[in-house]
C-alpha cells in the first residue's frame, strides 16, 4: 500500500493509503479502460450484432425446416462476428497507450513490465466474460422468438453453453492482449487477429476436407465452436477444446511479455 499524508478540516494530519502492487495496476487499467469512449461502443456492436445473427441464424433454421436443435446454438454460432467486439476492445486498450505515448507514463507508475500486461489482460479478460454471458442470453432469447418451434431448451445444457461462450471470450481477451502488445499497432494487431480468427478458418472449412477440418479444430475458433455448441460431430472433448484455446492465448500473452520487456516503450 502507498500512503500519503493530508490536512483535515483542522488543520490535523490525515494519512490515506492507496491500493499498491497488482491490485493497483488493476485498479488503475480498470479507471483508464471506462475512462473513453470505446470501450462502450464495441459492448453496443457486439450487443447489436448479436441479435441480429442470432435472429438471422434462428430465421434461416425455420425457413428451410432444419432439425430441432439446443437454441444456444444460434448464440454459439453468433460468435465468430460478435468476438471482435471484444477483440476491438482488448486491442484499443492496449494500442491507444503506444499510440499517445501514455504508455510511458504507464509503466513508470507500475515499473514491473508484465504486472501492466497481467493487469490490462485481467480487466479486458473480466470484462470480455461478463459481455459475453451477457451477450449469450440476450441471443438465446431473441433466437427461441425466432426459431418458431424448431429449437429446443433444456436449463442445464443452455446454461452450459452461456457460460461456456463467457470464458471463450474471456481467453480470446487475454489473446488480443499479447498480440497488441506484440504489434503495437492496431492495424498490425487487428490483421493478425482478423486473419487468426476468422480468415484462416474460412478458408480451411471453403476448402474442406477431414484434414483440414481437424487443423481448423486446432485453432482459436475451431476450438472454441466445439466448446460452445452441443452436437456436430467434435473430434475432441470440451475440455480438451478449451485447453486448446488457453494454449493459444498463453502463447500470445508469453509473446506479448516478451516483446515488452525487450523492446523500449
Amino acid at each position: 500500500m502507498r500512503r500519503g499524508t493530508g490536512t483535515g478540516p483542522r488543520g490535523t494530519a490525515v494519512t490515506t493509503t492507496a491500493p499498491g502492487g497488482f491490485a493497483g495496476a488493476v485498479a488503475c487499467e480498470r479507471t483508464k479502460l471506462w475512462s473513453v469512449r470505446a470501450p462502450y461502443l464495441c459492448l453496443a456492436a457486439g450487443l447489436a450484432a448479436t441479435c441480429v445473427f442470432t435472429f438471422y441464424y434462428a430465421s434461416i433454421a425455420r425457413i428451410n425446416e432444419h432439425p430441432v436443435q439446443p437454441v444456444g446454438n444460434a448464440a454459439a454460432s453468433s460468435v465468430i462476428l460478435v468476438q471482435f467486439a471484444i477483440v476491438v476492445l482488448a486491442t484499443v486498450a492496449v494500442t491507444s497507450e503506444y499510440a499517445t505515448g501514455s504508455v510511458r507514463a504507464s509503466l513508470l507508475w507500475v515499473p514491473r513490465r508484465h504486472r501492466v500486461q497481467a493487469a490490462k489482460a485481467l480487466v479486458a479478460a473480466v470484462v470480455a466474460f461478463v459481455a459475453g454471458v451477457s451477450f449469450a442470453v440476450v441471443g438465446t432469447a431473441v433466437a427461441w422468438a425466432a426459431f418458431g418451434g424448431r429449437a429446443s431448451f433444456e436449463a442445464g445444457p443452455a446454461l452450459r453453453q452461456i457460460l461456456a461462450i463467457g470464458v471463450y471470450q474471456a481467453l480470446v481477451a487475454v489473446l488480443t492482449t499479447g498480440v497488441a502488445f506484440a504489434a503495437r499497432h492496431p492495424a498490425g494487431a487487428l490483421s493478425i487477429l482478423a486473419t487468426l480468427l476468422w480468415a484462416l478458418p474460412s478458408v480451411l472449412l471453403g476448402l474442406g476436407g477431414p484434414a483440414l477440418a481437424k487443423l481448423n479444430g486446432l485453432l482459436p475458433h475451431g476450438a472454441g465452436d466445439h466448446f460452445m455448441r452441443i452436437g456436430g460431430d467434435a473430434a475432441y472433448a470440451p475440455a480438451t477444446a478449451v485447453l486448446i484455446v488457453t494454449v493459444w492465448a498463453g502463447a500470445a500473452h508469453l509473446t506479448g511479455l516478451y516483446v515488452l520487456r525487450r523492446r523500449d516503450a
